[in-house]
């Protein structure tokens, strides 16, 4: 039997990346992934563009190939590219060098894939179009594996939530005022449009007879790329592409109708629309993939040129005129909260609900990352209460490991509700819900001991599958509507949480310590008190009183709420 498993891909181009992955940790033996696919191609005078330089269309192809290889190695059987996510091009590559790539899975849910791929980062998730078919799970063997297995599943919510939060910031009453700016040498929109039908040769196609993807992409990003010169009239350069989305396949003998259009342009970068829709004999179009592709014009110094404005179409023009601006709040929310290092975030974002994903995956992330170190020291233990400590980088983080005989979805449950941590930890006094974003995820300011107060974000995860923790993770952000108390210091919250696991009963609150509350710990670290054990003995009783009285709602109150230990 034959089946046809869809893949979508999530790419983002990495310099410099290390032979082995980053979280490898110095010393840890090299696994080798079964489901790992290795490609070399050294760059010809025919891959290249009229500067000797590799073409966006060609890097594309090579690498929805080893990507689908990949896929094909875990799931047995025929994979499509489904959609791909952001790409970010930092680099160029010459003639004569030699590009090597790899991809393997990183998680596989019920019908879904995520791949990595080394020299490009790339999220592969792939759908079952015959429901007899269930991808089979991939237990990851390494520190790095473990990570990226389990951040996967944030990485998947973030994209189901993609077209909420573009409907979101479209709706807010800021983007609906935007004006569009007038001026004297502005562009015509209509003069940028491009449209080009290819056919598809069996060449184009995989052993399925389906075009590649790759190939689609690569023609989608030619017409974007000419679109792009009817405005400058230049080489323009592309930086990016936002996310890729196949609606449907296409076969051998298909008419692709590529369209493109400049839809919005900025003081030194254009978002250009294309999309990719398909024909036989006389059927009607079927729209097959659409893609939102940024593109710079650089001078001889390799600075960006000032472009020159366009004046948007009617109706349609300015919808797209809008959501071009959108489009980039979103791309700038993911490069600076998603996007940086941990150690790079900035700990004062602001929140808001154009945001809130990225924020929301950046805590969870953090959180789940610091709970696979494997280089935890044991710094005491009494009664079977365990404090851990781990310095990297000159961070010190901190975790305190115990066991409770409660069910771990109740213990989940119950930590979760954060207006009852003052039962049980005599850091936290006071603090109040401000806001549910959603079923996960909460907003909370504290006042504490100390004189301190904190605005926290807290994100709630249940398991994804068999084997992955309960997660409660907390972090730092800032709302305008709550500036610091009066006579208190506002402090921040890098990354703490609850990491529960269901097999062991075994609990792990973590701490990545900020200066704010390093004093709370430090006595514990250094001997001179086991204040940690008498605080999580008192957390075990209180799990022990409550693992029978469930929350009707499942979700911490409207009111009641405050800490200092975080």
């Amino acid at each position: 039997d034959c089946f046809l498993i869809t893949v979508t891909l999530r790419w983002q181009l990495i310099a410099n990346v290390r032979p082995q992955d980053e979280l490898a940790e110095e010393g840890e033996e090299v696994f080798r992934n079964l489901t790992e696919v290795k490609k070399s191609q050294i760059v010809m005078p025919c891959h290249a563009n009229h500067r000797q330089e590799l073409s966006v269309g060609q890097l594309l192809k090579w690498m929805d190939s080893t990507a689908c290889l990949s896929a094909e190695r875990h799931a047995g059987c025929p994979c499509v590219t489904a959609s791909v996510d952001d790409i970010h091009f930092e680099h160029t590559i010459g003639v004569g060098q030699v590009v090597n790539i790899k991809a393997k899975v990183n998680r596989a849910f019920n019908t879904s894939m995520e791949l990595t791929v080394a020299f490009v980062h790339l999220c592969v998730c792939a759908r079952v179009f015959t429901p007899q078919v269930q991808l089979r799970p991939l237990v990851p063997c390494t520190q790095a594996e473990q990570v990226e297995h389990s951040l996967a599943a944030e990485r998947r919510r973030m994209r189901l939530v993609h077209a909420d939060i573009m409907k979101d910031l479209l709706t807010n009453r800021a983007f609906q005022q935007v004006e569009v700016q007038e001026a004297e040498k502005a562009v015509p929109a209509e003069r940028t449009q491009v449209e080009s039908v290819e056919l598809v040769l069996p060449p184009h196609a995989n052993h399925q007879v389906n075009t590649f993807g790759g190939q689609i992409m690569a023609w989608m990003e030619n017409v974007a790329t000419i679109a792009a010169s009817r405005l400058c009239n230049a080489h323009p350069t592309l930086r990016s592409i936002d996310m890729f989305h196949f609606r449907g396949p296409s076969q051998v003998g298909d008419r692709l109708v590529l369209k493109a259009i400049v839809n919005n342009a900025f003081k030194n970068s254009m978002e250009v629309g294309v999309c990719a829709e398909a024909y036989q004999g006389e059927e009607p179009l079927r729209h097959i993939n659409s893609a939102f592709m940024i593109f710079e014009v650089c001078d001889r110094d390799g600075k960006p040129c000032t472009l020159p404005k366009i004046q948007p179409e009617p109706l349609e023009g300015r919808r797209r005129y809008q959501e071009a601006i959108a489009r980039k709040k979103i791309r700038l929310d993911r490069k600076y909260i998603i996007s940086c290092k941990q150690t790079e975030v900035p700990l004062s974002v602001p929140w808001d609900l154009s945001n809130q994903v990225y924020l929301s995956y950046n805590n969870v992330s953090a959180l789940k990352m610091l709970a696979t170190r494997n280089n935890w020291v044991l710094n005491s233990e009494k009664n079977k209460v365990s404090l851990y400590t781990l310095e990297q980088k000159q961070v010190l983080s901190f975790k305190i490991e115990f066991e409770a005989d409660v069910p771990a979805e109740r213990a989940f449950m119950v930590l979760s509700d954060l207006g009852k941590r003052v039962e049980w930890d005599p850091n936290y006094e006071r603090c109040e819900l401000i806001r549910k974003v959603d079923d996960d995820d909460f907003l909370y300011p504290n006042q504490g001991g100390m004189v301190q107060d904190f605005i926290l974000l807290a994100s709630r995860r249940p398991p994804c599958d068999s084997g992955d923790p309960y997660v409660i993770a907390l972090r730092s952000v800032t709302l305008p509507t709550h500036p610091p108390t009066e006579g208190y210091n506002r402090g921040e919250v890098l990354c703490a949480g609850f990491s529960i696991m269901e097999v062991s009963n075994t609990i792990s609150y973590f701490n990545q310590a900020s200066p704010e509350v390093l004093p709370y710990i430090s006595t514990d670290i250094a001997g001179l008190s086991s204040s940690f054990y008498s605080t999580f003995c008192t957390c075990s009783t209180f799990l022990q009183d409550n693992r029978d009285n469930p929350n009707p709602k499942d979700q911490p109150p409207s009111s009641t709420l405050n800490s200092t230990l975080l």
